[in-house]
């Protein structure tokens, strides 16, 4: 059994695809740049897009009845590995204690142009 998750406090997808998925106790969460939802338009700089990646992951996890602490796995992926350093920095004001296991990687390209990219899986 699967449900669909979606929210007005996070980017509209921009592609056939959900911005999470509730499957059974997991929440799957679609890859999240670093763009306003309320403009359109991507954030200037890592700082800035790293941060507005999370908060929409957060309005979706919310939307779902989650919050970031039940997130147990993160995919993080950056346009540049130097990137890495400020992408971290802001990445832990949102995981302070007990952060979530990680993956980052370098990619050739991110929709839109964005500099980064994080996807999550939580458990309900």
């Amino acid at each position: 059994m699967r449900e669909i998750i979606s929210t007005d406090k996070a980017p509209a997808a921009i592609g056939p695809y959900s911005q999470a998925v509730k499957a059974g106790n997991l929440l799957f969460v679609a890859g999240q740049i670093g763009m306003d939802p309320a403009t359109g338009q991507l954030r200037e700089g890592i700082e800035a897009q790293t941060r507005q990646a999370l908060l929409n992951l957060k309005a979706i996890l919310e939307a779902a009845g989650a919050s970031l602490e039940q997130v147990v796995r993160v995919g993080v992926f950056l346009q540049d590995l130097k990137d890495f350093q400020a992408m971290n920095a802001v990445y832990a004001e949102f995981f302070p204690q007990s952060p979530p296991a990680r993956t980052t990687v370098q990619v050739a390209a991110l929709p839109r142009g964005a500099l980064v990219e994080i996807d999550a899986i939580a458990v309900l």
